[in-house]
């Protein structure tokens, strides 16, 4: 990363095809993404073992821990998003949350005290909340025309989000589950090192200015106001929300289930405080209104997509660990690699298929792949539901129940993910555009939370219950889904012609 004071060099534009810089920014991702996704891979088995020095907890505090720190490492991008747009940029965020990152997969690998292992934790979350929107910022940057060339870089981008995932879990789950626990987070450290002497050689030379001025600095079209009385009045209104909460006894610290919960109810809250204030109480035009409410929509159909999708570490990971046939060789861990497989296959393929949709003027709007994102979503579950059955008989599921599951689910991702990614982008007013990036990786945050909360069900004494838990999912998605379909339709005048 460059200092402030050292000369920027211009950015090397493409002369065919995507600028040098979105590969700086993909294999920057891909390395961040092996250590988030190969700690990830292990962390709830490691939460559960008994017998190889891990932590010991039983299956509700343990997935509620999971839940807590995948949910904090997502919704720290609200803070990372709001620290690059008004004091660092965007840039000096990567590269700070990159370090941070490394430091706690460190802390990781050395074993110790329960307190130390959580710390690594906090310092992953911190990290990721600051690197995550806005790398992704970064590569929005890279593309000022928007337009169907943007969602295609997006998809290149995920490549390398997938492609890290692959490698991270393939290496990192092995190193875990056969060597030793902290051999794995070691591994994440590693990972993360190479990320950053990537980043720190090549950005200078290929990005050049892109990300290094906070976004505040730059709009000059609006100055900057106090804040009005109606934002005093809605954070009033959340602080008082908040106070009857924990007085009337909603809110409970007991345990780690009920924290989680508590925590889920507060971040809603939050998250509609702040949509509100932005509507209503930041000066947004007409034009810009309208799109912050197609993001409005847009979040609280990824909320559910990753609630259901994100089960792959967490209840997915405890039924392929006990209730899957697999050979004696394979880590449980690896079954989660089939969805960055599917991702590597079928990426670029969807990518392709958008531009080429585009220029016949058949590309799906973006509330309708949402929709099918949630429908290709249900389907994977109805498939988790024909396992399941099989598994309370008291035989192991055969071995294409999740590898199917996952392939539906990954086609579902590819429809909403990048997507979303680029929507957020291109519709995000610019003066709050990383603050709505690190709103959109809030929506995984609730995601993951409620994903944890749900692992924390499967246990032996549930098992009876499995299929009906999978098949409320699908009755959900399919619900959601077909609601979002029909707002596509009375919504459209409100993108105001962006593509």
């Amino acid at each position: 990363m460059t200092n402030a004071t050292a000369p920027v060099a211009p950015a090397i534009p493409a002369h065919k095809g995507h600028p040098k810089g979105l590969y700086v920014l993909f294999f920057t991702e891909m390395w961040e993404r092996f250590s988030y996704y190969g700690m990830r891979a292990i962390l709830l088995l490691f939460l559960l073992d008994k017998v190889k020095g891990g932590m010991g907890y039983a299956e509700g505090e343990a997935g509620a821990i999971y839940g807590l720190y995948t949910f904090s490492v997502y919704l720290l991008s609200l803070p990372g998003g709001w620290l690059a747009d008004n004091v660092i940029g965007q840039r000096k965020a990567v590269w700070y949350g990159g370090i941070l990152i490394m430091i706690g997969h460190i802390i990781l690998a050395i074993p110790g005290s329960h307190m130390v292992f959580f710390s690594g934790l906090a310092f992953v979350a911190l990290g990721t909340g600051m690197l995550k929107p806005n790398i992704s910022s970064v590569v929005s940057e890279l593309y000022p025309e928007g337009g169907a060339r943007r969602d295609a870089a997006f998809s290149i981008f995920y490549v390398g989000i997938n492609l890290g995932g692959f490698l991270g879990m393939l290496i990192v789950g092995y190193l875990g589950q056969k060597v030793g626990w902290h051999y794995g987070f070691g591994a994440a450290a590693v990972a993360m090192f190479l990320g950053l002497i990537g980043y720190r050689f090549l950005a200078p030379r290929y990005l050049g200015d892109k990300g290094m001025t906070p976004k505040a600095k730059l709009d000059t079209h609006h100055v900057k106001t106090p804040l009005s009385p109606l934002s005093w009045a809605l954070g009033g209104l959340l602080l008082a929300f908040l106070i009857v909460m924990q007085l009337t006894g909603k809110f409970s610290w007991v345990s780690k289930q009920s924290t989680a919960t508590s925590m889920g109810l507060i971040c809603v809250a939050v998250v509609v405080i702040y949509f509100a204030n932005l509507l209503f109480a930041s000066n947004l035009d007409n034009g810009e209104r309208k799109r912050v409410g197609i993001l409005f929509i847009l979040f609280w159909g990824a909320v559910l997509f990753w609630a259901g999708f994100e089960q792959q570490g967490s209840s997915f990971q405890i039924f392929a660990d006990r209730y899957s046939q697999m050979p004696a060789w394979m880590p449980s861990s690896w079954f989660q690699t089939f969805n960055n497989i599917y991702i590597l296959i079928f990426a670029p393929i969807l990518g392709m298929l958008w531009i080429y949709l585009e220029k016949r003027k058949l590309n799906p709007p973006t509330l309708t792949k949402f929709a099918i994102a949630l429908f290709l979503l249900a389907i994977g579950y109805y498939i988790m539901v024909i396992g399941a059955k099989t598994a309370v008989t008291g035989v192991k599921a055969p071995f294409w129940i999740l590898t199917c599951t996952y392939f539906f689910h990954t086609l579902g991702e590819l429809c909403l993910s990048p997507v979303g990614l680029s929507s957020f982008t291109k519709l995000a007013p610019p003066r709050f555009l990383s603050q709505l990036m690190g709103i959109w990786f809030v929506a995984t945050a609730l995601g993951n939370l409620f994903a944890g909360l749900f692992a924390g069900g499967f246990n032996e004494e549930n098992l009876q219950q499995m299929p009906q838990m999978f098949m409320s999912i699908v009755w959900f998605c399919l619900i959601v889904g077909g609601v979002i379909f029909l707002l596509q339709k009375p919504t459209q005048k409100w993108f105001g012609g962006i593509k």
